[in-house]
């Protein structure tokens, strides 16, 4: 009797052992910091040893239990982690947000009438470039004929002479000249204080003329400046009214709702200032080129009219040596 109790001691030792072993192992898997919990159930197999009881070995057995369901417990807690920095690492975006919020994806996703106002204000912006180029290119140009043909009327002695320096030019002094030795061709049987009085007639005509031509295009700056600001407000006024349409049909303040029509409202503005601004300027720049443009027609007509009452000095001299 004393031997199978001895043999059942064992056996329930080794069960025991067993059992601690796997809970063990189970808890090593399943988390990777274990908790010390299983450390008491090292202590519980050193009872049965002096009692031979059946009863008292059959009940050591129960303690390795929550050993291995410890571990086990702690599991979830241990797995949370790993699902954690999914969620964290997922970016959140809208899908009602526009994807490109550049000037051109703006563009294309603005409505119609705020497309058509975009282009007309590009439009205004090309014809103000184009008409700067143009005019700074015909400017420059005729001033500078003009300096050289004002330099070579000063040099001429009577106006028969600079007319014929000028005969084949096509500059605004030239036609000056002509237009002056057109008239004293007419009145050349004519000797009357009214003369000078034609003559300048006929300058200022053509001096005007020529002013005239010279400030074609500086109009459509002027246009331009003055109305693309409120073309661009009038897209600005249309982005919101959108806007505010959006909001009541998806019933929500939003900014995805909000910002589309915004963004197009505003790209309107800018669009409104960039073709405005730089009209205002270059045509503040070009009057001031034409005023000076016109300076020296003024130079050059009262040149002619020095050689023109030259002319008649030496003709009144001629008359009275002729009299006397």
């Amino acid at each position: 009797m004393t031997n199978s109790n001895k043999a059942a001691g064992s056996l329930v030792l080794l069960a025991a052992a067993t059992s601690l072993m796997v809970a063990q192992a189970f808890a090593q898997t399943a988390t990777p910091a274990p908790s010390a919990a299983p450390a008491p159930a090292i202590t519980t197999p050193a009872s049965p040893a002096p009692t031979p009881s059946a009863p008292t070995a059959a009940a050591t057995p129960a303690t390795p239990a929550p050993t291995a369901t410890t571990p086990s417990a702690a599991t979830p807690a241990a797995q949370t982690p790993a699902v954690q920095p999914s969620v964290i690492g997922q970016t959140a975006k809208n899908p009602a947000l526009p994807h490109n919020l550049s000037p051109w994806g703006m563009f294309m996703g603005a409505d119609i009438v705020v497309k058509l106002v975009m282009i007309g204000l590009a439009f205004a912006s090309l014809v103000t470039w184009t008409i700067c180029v143009a005019k700074l290119l015909e400017l420059r140009h005729e001033t500078k004929r003009a300096k050289k043909r004002i330099k070579v009327l000063g040099n001429d002695i009577s106006l028969m002479e600079a007319e014929r320096d000028a005969r084949s030019g096509k500059d605004a002094v030239s036609k000056l000249v002509q237009s002056a030795a057109a008239e004293a061709a007419l009145s050349d049987t004519v000797n009357d204080d009214g003369f000078k009085e034609r003559v300048e007639l006929r300058l200022s005509r053509v001096e005007a003329a020529m002013s005239r031509r010279i400030s074609r295009g500086t109009g459509m700056l002027a246009t331009i400046g003055a109305t693309a600001p409120f073309v661009g407000l009038f897209g600005t006024v249309w982005g919101i009214m959108n806007s505010f349409i959006g909001i009541s049909e998806a019933h929500t303040t939003n900014l995805a709702v909000v910002a589309p029509g915004i963004a197009e409202a505003l790209l309107a503005t800018a669009m409104g200032l960039i073709a405005a601004i730089p009209a205002v300027v270059i045509y503040n720049h070009l009057v001031r080129m034409i005023t000076a443009y016109r300076a020296l027609l003024g130079d050059a007509t009262a040149q002619v009219m020095l050689l023109i009452s030259r002319d008649q000095g030496r003709r009144s001299l001629r008359i009275a040596r002729a009299a006397e």
